[in-house]
């Protein structure tokens, strides 16, 4: 997600980093740049923080200063904290670099452009088993810069989709509301919040960490405009049971609509366990998102939709417009984006084959299921599911039966000391006592690079568990201080702070990465 930057006042931009260094005079030399990058003028200077700069700058100087700066980020291949691809084949990534000036909407220029979306969408609606048999039957779908635009593009269609019935019959259509779990991701917190929809919620509990299919459907009533099931939970990986909820509103005959959110596990599930009834096999699913670039495969960012019917989508929401020359119909939250995430997806696609898909993520499987294995023999709990019934991933915690004097966040710093990326996280509501880490077990992870994870585990464990007493209290309140990875973020405006509206400010809920 986008954070919203704040921007300094003028008393803070000229402020020295160290005080009484604005009387510290430096010789600017020559003003021009010399054959050595870091013999330049510019190698001598700040990088321009807050406003334009007045002269230009050598491309080779600019290049390497930035270069420069971005050294202190993590590395992402180490970065397990994240389901977003790392890896990508040196072919696709110079398909997707000659892309990158192409304006994906504009159709009637890049025609093949959008002739490769239509592809990819019917190749994700075919294996997600849509209803394509009959020639009344018409799937629709379209790609979006990721799955949190999918999800509001879905949210939106079902809130009007539920107001139209509402207003034919003559009825109140003015409290929209849908169900979902406490562990969603912070996007349907922010399509609730945007479009004016009260959220239900199904809280889990530190037994059962997904969505409870009897109480998700009691929760339904006459304003309901969805279920949202997940097909991979961030916190633990764990699918939701949308057969059983499915099932549920059958035999009841409700009328209410189920929207799966498989933004990770809908390019897993149906090479891994292709007999899980989730998608448009089951009558009640409406619509599905998915994330190209997490198990896609894709650098981000993009992600796709698909709506079982036009039935679902509202025709007065999507606009019918002629953009230099070509008439064609829109639905997306934006409007200029790239095309080079879509190309990329393509590639994967032909390239991968449902072979190749099942290759990559059986791997992926047994690898996590190795690494879990191994985490649960050096005495941690295991949360997330293996074997295929969930995502490639590992969730843990400590055993509390060993009465450790540290806890996950103390682990997790010690892994990022050697360069590892796992977080640790508090539960969803309703069970935000418990607390826990997370590795992603993404196509880059390999057997080797897993086994040095494990052998850092242990000695992140074994050092904090010969620290004494003082000498933990005092690493635990440096955890605390430096939890970021700088020590230094300041993104945050102090007037957005101690919100109450989301579920984070109500509960204390961290919501994990994705």
């Amino acid at each position: 997600m986008v954070h919203l930057s704040t921007v300094p006042n003028d008393s803070a931009v000229n402020t020295p980093l160290v005080e009484g260094l604005q009387n510290v005079k430096f010789d600017e030399g020559p003003d021009e740049a010399t054959a050595s990058i870091y013999g330049s003028r510019f190698a001598a200077q700040d990088l321009p923080n807050h406003a334009f700069p007045d002269q230009e700058m050598p491309k080779e100087i600019a290049s390497r200063l930035i270069k420069d700066h971005l050294t202190l980020d993590g590395n992402p291949v180490l970065n397990l904290a994240s389901f977003v691809t790392t890896y990508m084949e040196k072919e696709v990534e110079e398909l997707m670099a000659e892309a990158l000036p192409k304006n994906f909407i504009d159709y009637e220029e890049y025609p093949q452009t959008a002739d490769i979306q239509n592809r990819c969408v019917s190749m994700i609606a075919r294996l997600y088993n849509a209803p394509t048999g009959n020639d009344d039957e018409s799937v629709i779908g379209t790609s979006t810069v990721g799955s949190s635009e999918a999800i509001m593009l879905a949210t939106l269609a079902m809130k009007r989709r539920w107001q139209n019935k509402r207003k034919a019959a003559g009825k109140d259509y003015s409290k929209p509301n849908i169900v979902m779990s406490s562990a969603v991701q912070v996007c349907w917190e922010k399509a609730a919040r945007y479009f004016e929809i009260e959220e239900k919620y199904v809280n889990v509990t530190e037994e059962r960490y997904v969505i409870d299919p009897e109480e998700a459907v009691s929760l339904v009533d006459e304003n309901t405009i969805g279920i949202c099931t997940i097909l991979g939970v961030t916190y633990t990986g764990h699918y939701e049971d949308t057969k059983a909820v499915n099932d549920l509103l059958v035999k009841k005959n409700i009328d209410c609509p189920i929207h799966v959110d498989a933004a990770s596990g809908g390019f897993v599930a149906p090479f891994v366990n292709p007999s899980l009834e989730w998608d448009f096999r089951l009558e009640k699913v409406i619509s599905i998102n998915v994330s190209g670039h997490k198990y896609g495969l894709v650098y981000p960012g993009v992600g796709w939709v698909v709506w079982r019917d036009p039935e679902y989508l509202p025709k007065e929401l999507v606009f019918n417009i002629n953009y230099l020359g070509a008439d064609q119909a829109s639905f997306t939250l934006n409007f200029s984006k790239g095309a080079s995430q879509v190309i990329g997806q393509y590639y994967q696609f032909i390239r991968l084959g449902r072979k190749g898909y099942t290759s990559i993520m059986s791997n992926l499987t047994k690898t996590a299921d190795y690494l879990a294995a191994c985490l649960a023999k050096l005495g941690f709990i295991i949360m997330s599911e293996g074997a295929g019934k969930g995502l490639p991933l590992v969730a843990f915690r400590l055993d509390p039966k060993h009465k450790h004097q540290f806890d996950e966040f103390a682990v997790a710093h010690q892994l990022r000391e050697r360069g590892w990326v796992v977080p640790a996280y508090t539960m969803a509501p309703n069970a935000q006592k418990l607390k826990l880490m997370r590795v992603v077990v993404r196509e880059d992870f390999s057997r080797s690079r897993c086994d040095a994870l494990i052998v850092d585990i242990k000695l992140a464990v074994d050092t904090l568990a010969e620290m004494d007493s003082k000498r933990l209290a005092e690493h635990t309140q440096h955890v605390k201080k430096h939890v970021s990875h700088s020590g230094k973020a300041k993104h945050s405006h102090p007037h957005y702070k101690k919100e109450k509206h989301s579920l984070q400010g109500k509960t204390g809920k961290t919501h994990a990465v994705c």
